[in-house]
């Protein structure tokens, strides 16, 4: 399970990227206190949220190819310099009076200059830290590093909760400026002799056409990528669907809705260490994985009450957590070095596209349905699609090793 930390890279590594989460979900929670106290509209935290999701999506490509040309570090260096920045920046409008409307302006302007920097910071941290530990380790420190993200953000969001009634948001901004510089100094302090060298995009093959090209050659990656959107759209907006369990057939209150958010932060922690105990992200692994949660999914649409709701989004959000994992870690394996910046990219846009399509989805079927109708109606759905990636796995896992004895050529080993 802990095999990545006797590298001293991945420890530093490790360290500052817990740090730093912490401070973004600090950041997160004085951010949307900030405007909701300030404008009283929703809407307005739903707009910050779609400027920062949307340029994943319009520039993540150009990202990809720009990941597959460049050296890592020096990219994050500046990368994080500028997270610093808008975060200091952010300092402004909250110590603004009451009258706050006339900060809102720098509020989306930041939202969306974040998400330009996630566009290409994304692919660029993808390949960095595959180059951080040994291959044959991989699949541990990635699951690793989903467990550090948990406890970040239970951390960063249990603290700021604490000092935002205490210092008021401006406090949680300036700490966040000030977790990046911890991030760049651990970047700064690295041994690059220690690192794995990957292959960068040669001349006339870094561009984002070629990187599409390649990704359409890939039919494993392919369904792997269709069964991360219908999953993640139908399957993974839990905060939608948790929220209206409670506040209809459960009959909780937000206390209860903070009981579930807290057990399936617990949830998505004991995933990460299962996996990265395990050292297992095969194909096998992220099917069962997505087959589980769905099945839970549809199975907590008939929850008796909050307590037995509980005791299945547990498992689910470990099964999320897993699958993501692997996702990720399949990814990470089965591409050429040249070109996983622009196949990393793909992954990014296919979560921010089924995070935009599946929230008002799922929120529309409560609407519709009632709050167990769309749980249960999602969950067959999302069911159907695991066991159908199966099978189309399965067939192209049979038609390779046919191929390959055909051709005289040594069978792959089953995944």
């Amino acid at each position: 399970m802990f095999a990545p930390l006797r590298e001293r890279n991945y420890r530093l590594w490790a360290a500052a990227d817990l740090v730093s989460v912490s401070g973004t979900w600090m950041q997160v929670l004085a951010l949307n206190w900030l405007i909701l106290t300030a404008t009283g509209s929703a809407t307005a935290m739903g707009a910050v949220i779609m400027l920062q999701s949307l340029p994943v999506l319009l520039l993540g490509s150009w990202g990809g190819a720009l990941a597959d040309r460049l050296p890592a570090r020096p990219l994050l260096i500046t990368f994080q310099a500028l997270r610093a920045l808008l975060a200091l920046a952010l300092v402004l409008p909250s110590l603004l009076p009451a009258g706050f409307t006339s900060g809102n302006w720098l509020i989306y302007g930041v939202a969306l200059a974040s998400g330009v920097i996630g566009s290409f910071e994304g692919p660029v941290l993808g390949r960095f830290g595959s180059a951080l530990v040994p291959k044959d380790v991989l699949a541990s420190a990635l699951a690793l590093g989903s467990v550090l993200g948990s406890a970040g953000r239970i951390g960063g969001m249990a603290l700021g909760g604490v000092l935002i009634g205490i210092t008021g948001p401006s406090a949680l901004f300036l700490i966040n400026a000030v977790s990046y510089l911890g991030v760049i100094l651990a970047l700064v302090a690295m041994r690059l002799g220690d690192m794995r060298t990957l292959a960068s995009a040669p001349a006339g093959q870094g561009g984002v056409l070629a990187g599409f090209r390649y990704l359409l050659g890939q039919p494993v990656i392919l369904i792997i990528l269709a069964l991360s959107f219908v999953l993640g759209s139908l399957g993974r907006n839990y905060q939608v669907s948790m929220a209206a369990m409670v506040s209809g057939p459960l009959g909780g209150s937000s206390g209860s809705y903070g009981l579930l958010s807290t057990v399936f932060a617990v949830g998505a922690v004991a995933g990460g260490l299962l996996l990265a105990g395990s050292g297992r992200s095969t194909l096998r692994v992220l099917l069962g994985a997505g087959f589980l949660m769905s099945a839970l999914q549809f199975c907590s649409g008939l929850a008796p009450n909050l307590l037995g709701f509980a005791a299945l989004i547990l498992p689910i959000a470990a099964g999320a957590v897993i699958f993501d994992t692997v996702v990720s870690t399949r990814i990470q394996l089965d591409t050429r070095e040249e070109m996983r910046g622009r196949v990393l990219a793909t992954v990014g846009i296919v979560s921010s596209l089924s995070g935009i399509v599946g929230a008002p989805a799922i929120g529309w079927l409560c609407d519709s349905m009632g709050p167990r109708g769309a749980l249960l109606l999602a969950g067959a759905v999302t069911t159907a699609a695991a066991v159908a990636g199966g099978v189309a796995l399965v067939r192209l896992k049979r038609r390779s090793l046919s191929l390959a004895f055909l051709l005289g050529r040594p069978a792959e080993q089953p995944a």
